[in-house]
């Protein structure tokens, strides 16, 4: 089984960034390094290693931003891989995904039985496996 994160609004909180819309309109990378955790990092990263060792993929799947150039979304795709070191360092990932704003997520899922955490409906809704949104991460992960 896959299971799947989105990073911005399920377990980085970049909407609590003061300013982080004009900073992304601006090209300023600060609301992506700045952004606080939406989850307790050390009950995930254990359980994410527990389901690893029992032969489960984790990923990440994550957009860049909407509007960006090439530099910045560059720039964004380090800052985020940062990010996850940062939060989230005993945590080898499978895979990480930082794609073009808008990439359909579904391309990643390889089996109904992946799982999804997103927080934005539409990404839940078309992808094939079983997805969720953010509320409750860790009790669904219990129960995998």
């Amino acid at each position: 089984m896959r299971i799947c994160f989105d990073m911005d609004g399920t377990i980085a909180d970049l909407y609590g960034v003061e300013g982080w819309l004009d900073d992304l309109i601006s090209e300023n990378v600060r609301p992506y390094r700045e952004a606080e955790v939406l989850v307790n990092m050390n009950v995930l990263a254990r359980k994410l290693n527990q389901l690893q060792k029992k032969g489960n993929e984790i990923i990440i799947i994550s957009w860049l931003s909407k509007c960006g150039s090439e530099n910045y979304n560059e720039a964004v795709a380090e800052i985020k891989k940062a990010w996850l070191k940062k939060h989230l360092a005993s945590v080898h990932f499978d895979e990480i995904n930082i794609v073009k704003y808008g990439t359909p997520k579904t391309i990643f899922c390889k089996s109904p039985e992946d799982v999804l955490f997103d927080d934005e409906k539409p990404n839940r809704d078309n992808w094939n496996g079983c997805a969720y949104d953010v509320n409750n991460i860790l009790e669904i992960l219990r129960a995998l």
